[in-house]
């Protein structure tokens, strides 16, 4: 599993629509500090009433302590995590990465199987990344809880 110390790995995310190609880690090095989460899936419930409304709160709290971009990865397709996000107001506070082939959360070994889900998800995590390091990260202990992956406790680690 990813850890503190390693570099990002290489993968390729999209952004807004499927031709929106975000290659990591060379994305994530253009930040001086980012917080990066990732969730089991766009729209449940644990998800969208809990975890990506905690970062959309805490935006300016975060931005405050220098993070300089907050990033949200779910194995989704690009069009679901743009309409999740702008259900949600992340516009202009979150960016909503979809990483539709697993291929990112894999790499850090931070994908399960979920099959009410559909298959493969991400575990719900978060993490400081400064110039595409890892500086700190949380990851729930049953892949999908709310428990150490929520802005309030990533805003610790800052």
């Amino acid at each position: 599993m990813v850890k503190v110390g390693d570099t990002l790995p290489k993968a390729t995310l999209t952004g807004p629509t499927p031709n929106d190609k975000i290659e990591s880690p060379e994305f994530f090095k253009q930040y001086k500090k980012a917080v990066i989460f990732g969730v089991p899936g766009a729209f449940t419930p644990g998800c969208t009433k809990t975890h990506l409304p905690s970062y959309v709160k805490d935006y300016e709290k975060l931005k405050e302590k220098g993070v300089d971009l907050v990033a949200c990865v779910a194995v989704n397709d690009a069009f679901v995590m743009t309409a999740w996000g702008e259900a949600n107001g992340a516009d202009g506070k979150v960016k909503m990465l979809a990483d539709p082939k697993a291929e990112f959360v894999k790499a850090m070994d931070l994908a399960f199987t979920a099959d009410a889900l559909g298959g493969v998800r991400s575990k719900r995590f978060s993490m400081v990344v400064e110039n595409g390091v890892v500086k700190a990260i949380n990851v729930e202990p049953d892949n999908s809880g709310l428990t150490c992956s929520l802005s309030n406790s990533i805003y610790k680690s800052l």
